[in-house]
């Protein structure tokens, strides 16, 4: 049989929590629920256990007390964070805005499901308990909104499982998994959701290490090798941003980098701005290389280019990422297209050059740790006391 490949991934690729979207008045067919519950059953199963059992709710008494459970679990902070945050232009506004509208509105929606499975999880990696329902139950919500309808991952409500298992008669010996309140789409125009490209979180044999191509077997230099290494830092981006910029704040923390300056008529970061960075190897010895700031978007990303902007023999990147209550810093080592200090080692030696690659990327992954850690330990020492407004991310 063949499959319509672009109709899958579009369902993949759009599958979101729905919260606002959720048509509350247009009534759901309870078959339309057991169908997307037949696809989802078809899901991998650990030892081939049918083990998951669902509840749809529909009664509307037993739906206004599961939205009191959850009110009273997450939904009055949610509202008490939607009404801090809004107007602020706050990252999190939007997100709580839609958590504060579910919290609000759960007990109109027109279906609520609770899928449970059958057994205790103890952390002792048997097959049957939760890796053997979170992809089944996934495939419960893309089968929704292939169908036009939209469900939205919600778990606050968990922390009060006794009083859910009380209320729906699920007995001891089950693990609730999440509570998915279903509906219509208000429209099903979604567009996929901004994410990191897959070059640059899927490592190939080994973690942290990245290829822009390839990688060719064997593995070398033109397929642009390259190293992430990132930390959360306890701390706004705005407080990171000083030590990602301040080019001479490794020297301290590398083995090998020694120091950096801005070139002559420059005295700061900026797009397209020049420094030089002094550096220091055992075998290379030392030496001196040009640098040109070719990312530079406030508080989100700073890197360059070293050598040649137009044929760099590396490339270097800080991106900050705000979290739940904290930066996530990644800092990323792309090496090439152009000559740079390893070419010589693969020219003596051109039959070692993975070796010579490999060897590299953990001489760098090492020391671009041990900057991470280091803006880690400073900006969260420099980070004000909370601010009102701040919020983490929401339970969902």
């Amino acid at each position: 049989m063949d499959i319509d490949i672009s109709s899958v991934d579009e369902a993949l690729s759009t599958t979101r929590a729905v919260r606002r979207r959720l048509d509350l008045e247009r009534p759901v067919d309870q078959q339309i629920i057991l169908d997307c519950i037949d696809i989802a059953e078809q899901a991998p199963s650990g030892g081939n256990q049918g083990s998951r059992r669902w509840i749809v709710v529909r009664d509307q008494r037993l739906k206004d007390r599961l939205a009191e459970i959850y009110m009273e679990s997450a939904g009055e902070w949610m509202i008490s964070a939607h009404d801090k945050l809004e107007g602020t232009g706050h990252p999190q506004e939007k997100v709580m805005a839609s958590a504060a509208h579910l919290a609000k509105h759960l007990a109109e929606v027109p279906a609520i499901v609770i899928p449970t499975i059958i057994g205790v999880h103890d952390g002792s990696g048997r097959p049957g308990l939760f890796d053997s329902v979170i992809q089944s139950v996934w495939s419960f919500c893309v089968a929704m909104r292939a169908r036009g309808l939209g469900t939205a991952w919600t778990t606050a409500i968990l922390s009060r499982e006794d009083d859910l298992a009380e209320l729906l008669g699920i007995p001891d010996g089950m693990t609730q998994i999440v509570m998915l309140p279903v509906g219509w789409m208000k429209g099903t125009d979604v567009k996929p959701a901004p994410r990191l490209p897959a070059r640059e979180i899927t490592y190939f044999d080994g973690f942290a290490k990245t290829w822009e191509s390839g990688p060719s077997d064997p593995p070398c230099l033109a397929d642009g090798p390259g190293v992430v290494v990132e930390v959360d830092v306890k701390a706004s981006p705005s407080t990171v941003w000083p030590f990602v910029t301040d080019i001479s704040f490794g020297a301290d923390y590398s083995a090998e980098f020694v120091g950096a300056r801005w070139a002559e008529g420059q005295d700061g970061p900026a797009l397209g701005a020049e420094f030089i960075g002094s550096n220091t190897h055992e075998v290379i010895g030392e030496w001196d290389v040009s640098c040109f700031v070719d990312r530079y978007e406030v508080e989100r990303s700073f890197g360059w280019a070293t050598s040649d902007i137009d044929n760099p023999g590396a490339r270097w990147r800080f991106e900050l990422q705000q979290i739940a209550g904290a930066t996530r810093l990644r800092y990323r080592l792309i090496l090439g297209p152009g000559p740079s200090g390893i070419n010589q080692a693969i020219d003596r030696s051109p039959e070692k050059e993975p070796r010579i690659i490999d060897f590299r990327l953990r001489e760098h992954r090492t020391n671009m740790q041990n900057v991470v850690d280091a803006i880690k330990v400073a900006a969260e020492a420099a980070q004000p006391s909370k601010k009102a407004g701040t919020v983490k991310a929401p339970l969902s």
